[in-house]
C-alpha cells in the first residue's frame, strides 16, 4: 500500500484507470473510454460506451469494508425510493451493487461501483468554495430543505439486517482513534498548535459524549455536505457522493455545508438561508443552534485529521496551512467559552 501511495498523482491514477477498464467486464462493457473527474479519496472516471455514460468510482483501498459498502448503497437506494434525488446505482450484470479487482500495481483490491451519469453543475469545490455567489439564498436554502429531508428518511428508515457504518460520535471526531486521524499529531503543526490541538480534542470528546443520541438529532448523515458533493440543474439539487455517510448529529451535517466559506462575505446570509431551509420540513431549536460553534470546531479537526493521513495527496498540500490557521482560530475561540 505504501508503494502505491507513494507513487505521483498521474502515476496511480493510470493504474486505478486500468483496474477500472478491466472491471467493466462485470457490467458488459467494452471499448470505454475514462475520463477523470476528482481523484482525492476515490477516483471517479466519467465512463463513456457508445451512448452510455455512468460515473465509474474507484474506491481508496481499505476504507470500507465489503459489508460497510453494501450499507452505503443500500441507503441511497432508499433515499431513492423516498423521493430524494441522488444517483441511480447501476448493478453488475450478476446483480452486485459493485465489483472487485486486484492486479499488478494496486494497493489490494479495489470496490468499483458505478452510478448513471448526472448533469449539471457543482455548487462549488473546496479549494474555490460556492461558484455563484450571487445566488447564496436560493441555493443554500434548497441546500437547507434537502438536509433536513435526508434526516427525516434516516430517522424513519428501518436498517436492514446486517447494515454496518462508521459513527461520526465523540470517539469517531475526538477520541483515541478518530475515523479521519489523529489530527493533533499532524507534522505541519508548530509546537504551539500541536499543543492546542491536543487540549482542545480532550475538551471536544468531554463536550460530545455529553450530548444525547435521540433520533431528534442523531442519526445517519450524509456528512460530506460539501460543495462539489451538490450537483445544480434546473430540477434542482441533486446529493452525491455518499463515501463519509454514518450515524452522526444533525448539526455536524450542516456545518459542513458550511465550513469551507466561513471567511466568505456571503456566510451570514448563507448560514441563514441554510437553517431556515432546514427548519421548512424539519425543527432545528435554538437550543441545537447554540451548539453550531462545537461541531463547526469538530468538523475543523476531521479535516486535520484528513490531510495529516492523506499529507501525499496535492489536496493535502494545498489545504493544510489555511485549514491549520481555520482550526487553531475555532479551538482558541471555544477554548475561551
Amino acid at each position: 500500500m505504501t508503494d502505491f501511495f507513494a507513487q505521483e498523482p498521474a502515476v496511480q491514477v493510470e493504474r486505478l484507470a486500468t483496474a477500472a477498464h478491466a472491471a467493466l467486464r462485470e457490467w458488459g462493457v467494452e471499448n470505454a473510454s475514462l475520463d477523470l473527474i476528482k481523484h482525492r479519496e476515490n477516483a471517479v472516471f466519467k465512463m463513456t460506451a457508445g451512448e452510455q455514460t455512468a460515473a465509474l468510482r474507484v474506491h481508496r483501498h481499505g476504507y470500507h469494508s465489503d459489508a460497510e459498502l453494501r450499507s452505503e448503497l443500500d441507503w441511497m437506494k432508499a433515499l431513492s425510493d423516498a423521493g430524494i434525488q441522488v444517483p441511480r446505482i447501476v448493478p453488475t450484470n450478476s446483480g452486485s451493487s459493485f465489483a472487485s479487482y486486484d492486479g499488478e500495481g494496486l494497493p489490494g483490491t479495489l470496490q468499483i461501483d458505478m452510478f448513471e451519469w448526472i448533469d449539471g453543475r457543482q455548487l462549488g469545490t473546496v479549494e474555490g468554495g460556492v461558484t455563484d455567489a450571487s445566488e447564496v439564498e436560493r441555493t443554500f436554502g434548497t441546500l437547507g430543505e434537502l438536509a433536513a429531508k435526508v434526516h427525516n428518511q434516516a430517522v424513519s428508515w428501518t436498517l436492514p439486517e446486517g447494515f454496518t457504518r462508521h459513527a461520526w460520535d465523540a470517539d469517531g471526531l475526538a477520541g483515541e482513534s478518530p475515523h479521519w486521524g489523529r489530527f493533533w499529531e499532524i507534522e505541519a503543526a508548530t509546537e504551539e498548535q500541536r499543543h492546542l490541538l491536543v487540549r482542545v480534542r480532550e475538551r471536544l470528546h468531554d463536550d460530545l459524549s455529553k450530548l444525547p443520541k435521540s433520533p431528534g438529532s442523531y442519526s445517519l448523515i450524509h456528512a460530506d455536505f460539501a460543495a462539489e458533493n451538490i450537483m445544480v440543474d434546473r430540477e434542482g439539487v441533486r446529493l452525491i457522493d455518499f463515501d463519509d455517510a454514518g450515524f452522526g448529529w444533525h448539526q455536524f451535517e450542516l456545518v459542513t455545508a458550511l465550513i469551507f466559506i466561513t471567511e466568505e462575505p456571503y456566510f451570514d446570509r448563507a448560514q441563514a438561508a441554510l437553517i431556515d431551509g432546514y427548519r421548512k420540513h424539519r425543527p432545528l431549536s435554538d437550543e441545537q443552534l447554540a451548539m453550531l460553534p462545537l461541531f463547526f470546531l469538530a468538523r475543523s479537526t476531521t479535516y486535520i485529521g484528513w490531510v495529516h493521513t492523506r499529507s501525499e495527496t496535492e489536496t493535502a498540500r494545498e489545504l493544510t496551512p489555511w485549514l491549520l490557521d481555520l482550526c487553531c482560530g475555532l479551538a482558541n475561540d471555544y477554548l475561551s467559552t
